[in-house]
């Protein structure tokens, strides 16, 4: 598939400077993004760095939980459900840290710029090569921006240019919200130093018992052309550019976190030293050498998966005169499409439905996930890495019952694996402080990481309200990555060293935590469904109770892993899979609830928010595997039914997640009316909590801005196209052929280790490639009712027609 084909350019565009952050664009290295605003006469650019958080290593153990247990679990088994959510404060931890900002590089340009010519304004974000570029002219002077922020090198690079010599004059500055100090170093240079908050709610300045934050310092090196412009210092602050032909700007940060064990005040780390040290080794590279290093690395991640949608063949290369003259017109129309904004596309998006809105909003999820969460880098958090403000929503914190989790799920299908790489670190992390919480506080071997943490790896539960708060659940739920992980990569050195130790431990405390229940079965108690109450059998309203669908369906998941990476591992005959094994069988099953739908607690209590935002209770559809067309259709009928029951309404990452469980019900239609839903401009001045949409610059809103719908629609979207198991692939099992009759997606991956190509035509499957890199793969191919067997050797590309024959094998291994 050539990109040129596609029918509009992968750019993210305005027609003017950004008004509000959400009209902003990001750009991002992992650890390092930016918030580019695209002002003419004073630009901004809002600065993040990962590991710049609130508060110090925390305590995550309490006895006093330990002691408050028994009495909740006896009001449960006595009904007094009321009674036990009340009770169930007693099991509160710490409250969490809050992610921080950076700071703003601002740039004020002189007075001329102020007479630029609107209708020469463009301002993109171009997805193809991660790079944002603003446009404009003042008379006959074209200005021109360009910002990126490149992995390779670890560096934010701003160039500044004008058409005619000697024509870029402007001030730079460096500021934060944050406790700081900036000054001039040297003659080209300015160093802001700086420390977060000690405590997330820090007391009044100058009270001693406010420890050390993170200390963190920022560089800001400047470069002008040769023998063309100077620089001079303004305040000791600022720097002053006058009469160059360019200038470029290299922004490097570091911090001294040096690891959630290490308090800020043990930290060995200079943060200065650090951040002038990085620019050093990078301050002789010209511009193109930054660009170039930053493409090669960036492109060999977003070029491995390509789609292209169309409503008709019109977009897609044809040699019929007809189809030819077609294309023609469309080259024709291409400048006035370059003056849409993707704003007003958005807008339009309920009338014309255009295809190519969402490969945009499909790539553009890729784009965010690559530039949030690279390896060596934290977790990408709610908002991914860009924050504006010291007190975020939420405190911009991974939230392990739905939002951490979807964060990755697009990084297997979508060809980012390595993206997972800071998940898996952090697991680890959390792990330690988890078997802490899991041996003081709940007296069970193993380790637990509840709903919500931070940067510190905070596992024990958080403090505010129970029904979000007592949830020890997540670390089971971030465990089903580990085991999707092997599944995608079949890397047998990854399950032995880094998956296998943590379901060990997990498994361990899931054993201990479930108790004996009523018939027979194994519970656990307390047991919440995330965030949502329901109506006790007195008439009160009440969040806890005992094994809770969601809590059944993440087990049942997490003990299927641990027993196949045991046989896959040669582990059998331990006496932990044995009492596995045992435990397995005697978790309560799914039920279906009078009204049809699926049960969302072990007893059917009357729901006081049919239409709440949370899917928990459909965890085993997606992304768990104990709901299924083949082997449970009853409950996909009833999933079915609970999906009608919740509606369509919801924040921006519910009506993804939403999507994707349409798609493993093979529901087209259904599935791309949450396409529809998602896509509807929200207006930052009139945001509504709760309905979702899409900001301007495309991020997701809940409102406000969360980047978890974002990755949950690339993760959607690649499941409506492909579905697999290690043994089954399911080709365009949700394809909304009305929609996107004619398509071609490429580089898609699938479970056992296979790397997908399929095209489609008027709604009909026309192709299908299929190779496994290094090692043998039997796959049984679905589509449409027929089914296949295929034996993929390594390094061959299997082609298929439209009825699964095999019409071309070829030997060279293909690009990955």
């Amino acid at each position: 598939m050539d990109p040129s084909e596609s029918s509009k350019p992968l750019k993210i565009t305005f027609n003017g400077p950004a008004e509000y952050w959400t009209d902003a664009l990001p750009i991002g290295n992992g650890r390092l993004g930016a918030m580019v605003w695209g002002g003419v006469a004073s630009e901004l650019l809002q600065l993040n760095e990962d590991t710049l958080w609130t508060g110090t290593p925390g305590s995550y153990a309490d006895p006093n939980v330990l002691k408050a247990l028994p009495e909740v679990r006896s009001l449960v088994d006595d009904g007094k459900y009321a009674e036990a959510t009340a009770a169930a404060a007693k099991l509160y931890g710490n409250t969490a840290d809050v992610y921080q900002l950076l700071g703003d590089v601002k740039l004020e340009f002189d007075d001329f710029h102020c007479n630029y010519s609107e209708e020469t304004y463009q301002r993109e974000l171009d997805l193809d090569n991660a790079i944002i570029r603003i446009k404009y002219a003042v008379g006959d002077i074209e200005f021109t921006r360009e910002h990126f922020a490149s992995y390779p090198h670890q560096v934010i690079v701003t160039k500044i240019s004008g058409s005619k010599p000697g024509s870029v004059s402007f001030a730079v500055s460096v500021d934060s919200k944050l406790s700081h100090h900036s000054y001039v170093n040297g003659k080209s240079q300015i160093i802001m130093e700086g420390s977060c908050p000690g405590k997330r709610i820090p007391p009044k300045v100058h009270v001693n018992d406010n420890p050390e934050g993170i200390q963190f310092s920022a560089v800001l090196d400047l470069q002008i052309s040769d023998g063309t412009g100077v620089i001079h210092v303004v305040n000791d602050k600022k720097l002053k550019i006058e009469g160059s032909n360019w200038a470029v700007l290299l922004l490097v940060a570091s911090s001294s976190f040096d690891g959630p064990f290490t308090k800020p005040l043990d930290s060995k780390k200079d943060p200065t030293s650090e951040a002038l040290s990085s620019l050093k080794s990078i301050r002789n590279l010209s511009y193109s050498d930054l660009y170039a290093c930053h493409l090669d690395d960036y492109q060999s991640l977003f070029h491995r998966v390509k789609l292209q949608l169309s409503k008709s063949s019109t977009a897609f290369v044809s040699y019929g005169s007809l189809e030819k003259k077609k294309l023609s017109n469309l080259s024709l129309n291409k400048n006035q499409d370059s003056k849409i904004s993707t704003a007003e596309r958005v807008k339009s998006f309920q009338t014309d439905e255009d295809p190519s809105l969402v490969e945009l909003l499909f790539q553009f999820g890729r784009y965010l996930l690559i530039s949030s969460s690279r390896p060596g880098t934290q977790v990408a958090n709610l908002q991914g890495i860009w924050n504006k403000d010291p007190d975020p929503k939420w405190g911009s914190a991974p939230h392990l019952n739905i939002n951490l989790e979807m964060n990755y799920w697009p990084s297997l299908p979508c060809n980012l694996s390595e993206c997972q790489e800071p998940l898996f670190d952090y697991l680890t992390s959390l792990s330690v402080n988890g078997s802490k919480t899991a041996q003081v506080n709940y007296d069970a071997s193993g380790w637990v990481v509840h709903h919500k943490s931070d940067i510190w790896a905070k596992s024990s539960a958080d403090r505010g309200e129970v029904v979000w708060a007592i949830w020890p659940m997540g670390g089971a739920w971030l465990c089903t990555h580990l085991w999707e992980h092997y599944k995608f990569t079949m890397d047998k050195d990854f399950l032995k060293d880094k998956a296998y130790p943590l379901l060990e431990g997990c498994v361990q405390f899931l054993l201990d935590w479930l108790i004996k229940g009523h018939g027979g079965y194994v519970e656990t108690n307390p047991s919440t469904s995330p965030e949502h109450e329901f109506i006790a059998p007195d008439g009160r309203l009440a969040s806890v109770s005992y094994s809770s669908t969601m809590d059944m369906a993440i087990i049942k998941e997490v003990f299927s892993a641990f027993l196949a990476a045991s046989e896959i591992l040669g582990r059998e005959g331990k006496n932990l899979i044995e009492k596995v094994q045992n435990a397995q069988q005697r978790l309560y099953p799914t039920k279906i609830a009078r009204d049809g739908s699926i049960m969302e607690w072990a007893q059917d209590f009357e729901d006081p928010e049919v239409h709440h935002r949370h899917l928990s209770h459909l965890f085993g559809l997606f992304p768990g595997h104990t709901i299924t067309i083949e082997d449970t259709p009853d409950l996909c009928k009833a999933a079915e039914q609970t999906l009608h029951k919740r509606g369509e309404d919801g924040p921006g990452w519910s009506t993804t997640w939403k999507t994707a469980l349409w798609a493993r019900l093979h529901n087209s239609e259904h599935a791309y009316r949450m396409v529809k839903r998602l896509i509807n401009l929200v207006d930052p001045a009139h945001e509504i909590a709760f309905e979702g949409g899409l900001y301007s610059n495309l991020f997701a809103a809940h409102p406000p801005f969360q980047i978890d719908a974002n990755f949950g629609f690339s993760a959607a979207i690649a499941e409506m196209l492909v579905q697999s198991t290690l043994h089954d692939l399911y080709l365009l099992p949700a394809l909304p052929r009305d929609k996107w009759a004619n398509g071609c997606i490429e580089g898609l991956r699938a479970r056992g280790g296979v790397t997908v190509n399929i095209c489609w035509k008027e709604g009909d499957l026309q192709e299908v490639s299929l190779w496994s890199k290094d090692r043998n793969s039997l796959k049984r191919l679905h589509y449409a009712g027929t089914i296949i067997d295929a034996d993929l050797l390594p390094g061959r590309i299997y082609t298929f027609n439209g009825w699964l024959e095999c019409v071309e094998t070829l030997t060279f291994p293909p690009r990955e």
